[in-house]
């Protein structure tokens, strides 16, 4: 049994049983509760495993390489808690060896919160004021973090995903049309530990382009790889990446209002210098780029996965069949 319960030589069977094109026909029952993009999270129909959310994370080649992703995410949750103060979903870590497929699979095991106390759930339960002021409170939170980075620039910084699928409401009633009155949120996207140490990337870039197909690892190392390891440092681009993904999540109509609650923040209370406003136009823009450029990545993977099925090749990610953007 795991330290924390679980039991690892079921979750072993699992992992050994699992079709990751057919996770449904698993030996061990489970269920596919959502998609990352290097990761699927399952739920495990077992009284052993009962109550968690097992991220899986097949993209390790050796065990040293798992190793050095576990310290990581542990000094990150740690920064996060400890350093921050920021409310933080933790997690277990389990590695899982496969030598007969050359790789080692880790999984990030976390307790299983109120589906509906998400943040992209409870937004379809709020109206448009509870929303700006879930919003609001996502920013004071994401505010924690980079005002840390500014007094210890150069020294320790941390990336942070502030997507409102990010966050869980403590003790959110979705019948009540409205939040608690004391807004409490604690955050979840912990698997990808952007975390700079004297102005050093701590986090492998090469993990994040793995579940890549090799005919477009030279187009995503150019254009989409700085992207994605420097936007989390920014505050202003977390801002706008939390807007536009309310287009994602199908409330678009709300845009207009959190464009405006976001440039009064960073003008009234982040008084951030030299801070240049959001604009709808600039949401729309972001946001059709963003989703143009993860339909064609989808797209490339369910090409991959063909090609090494007919090599005979087994392709160890699990991907959804379209990608919600």
């Amino acid at each position: 049994m795991f330290e924390s319960g679980i039991d690892l030589e079921l979750l072993q069977r699992f992992e050994a049983g699992l079709d990751p094109r057919r996770p449904d026909r698993c030996s061990v029952p489970a269920r596919v509760l959502g998609y990352g993009e290097i990761s699927t999270v399952f739920a495990i129909d077992a009284p052993a495993m009962a109550g968690r959310a097992f991220k899986r994370m097949p993209m390790f080649r050796d065990e040293g390489e798992a190793q050095a992703y576990e310290a990581l995410f542990h000094d990150y949750i740690r920064a996060l808690g400890e350093r921050i103060g920021l409310r933080v979903v933790g997690g277990d870590t389990v590695r899982v060896a496969d030598p007969a497929a050359g790789r080692v699979v880790l999984y990030i095991i976390q307790d299983k919160l109120p589906p509906d106390s998400i943040g992209h759930r409870a937004i379809h339960k709020l109206p448009p004021a509870e929303v700006a002021r879930l919003t609001g409170t996502v920013l004071q939170q994401c505010r924690l973090v980079f005002d840390f980075n500014r007094e210890h620039r150069g020294q320790l910084e941390l990336g942070l995903d502030g997507q409102i699928s990010n966050w869980a409401i403590t003790g959110f009633d979705p019948s009540a049309g409205a939040l608690p009155p004391t807004l409490e949120l604690s955050y979840l996207d912990t698997s990808t530990p952007l975390m700079r140490r004297n102005g050093v990337e701590q986090l492998d870039p090469d993990l994040l382009l793995r579940s890549a197909p090799s005919f477009t690892l030279w187009l995503l190392r150019r254009a989409f790889l700085p992207e994605v390891m420097t936007r989390y440092y920014d505050f202003r681009r977390v801002a706008m990446d939390l807007v536009a993904n309310f287009y994602k999540e199908g409330r678009p109509e709300l845009v207009p209002e959190l464009v405006a609650t976001v440039n009064r923040f960073f003008v009234d209370e982040h008084r951030e210098p030299g801070f240049k406003p959001l604009t709808v136009a600039e949401i729309e823009g972001y946001y059709r780029f963003d989703a143009l450029t993860w339909r064609v990545f989808l797209a490339s993977r369910k090409l991959d996965r063909w090609l090494q099925g007919v090599r005979g090749r087994e392709y160890p990610y699990t991907l959804p069949d379209k990608i919600a953007r």
